[in-house]
């Protein structure tokens, strides 16, 4: 996935949790102010409202989750694929967090 449309899909999956907790907030204030049927019915909307943000929570949750298994899958082949190399790169990132850390 590129990265111009991974930002977009995350840019339109926020607006859509904010919009969707907006309607709920603002059904819950006008549930407060009403009474009988109506303040059920708005209640309901509001619930409902909040339901779907919570299954587009839990289906990104589950998206993020498994594009982490298919980056982790990846490297651990690469490792496997490239030793020397993976070694190499750790050894050199160790190298370069301990000047880091020894500079302060």
């Amino acid at each position: 996935m590129a990265k111009n449309e991974t930002q977009t899909k995350e840019e339109e999956f926020i607006d859509s949790v904010k919009d969707s907790l907006d309607d709920a907030e603002k059904l819950l204030r006008e549930a407060a102010d009403a009474t009988g049927d109506k303040a059920a019915e708005l209640r309901e909307r509001a619930m409902t409202s909040l339901r779907r943000t919570r299954e587009a929570l839990y289906d990104t949750q589950d998206a993020l989750m498994a594009r982490g298994r298919r980056a982790a899958r990846a490297t651990d082949d690469y490792v496997h694929d490239n030793p020397w190399q993976a070694i190499g790169v750790a050894g050199l990132t160790g190298l370069l967090v301990g000047m880091l850390i020894s500079r302060r």
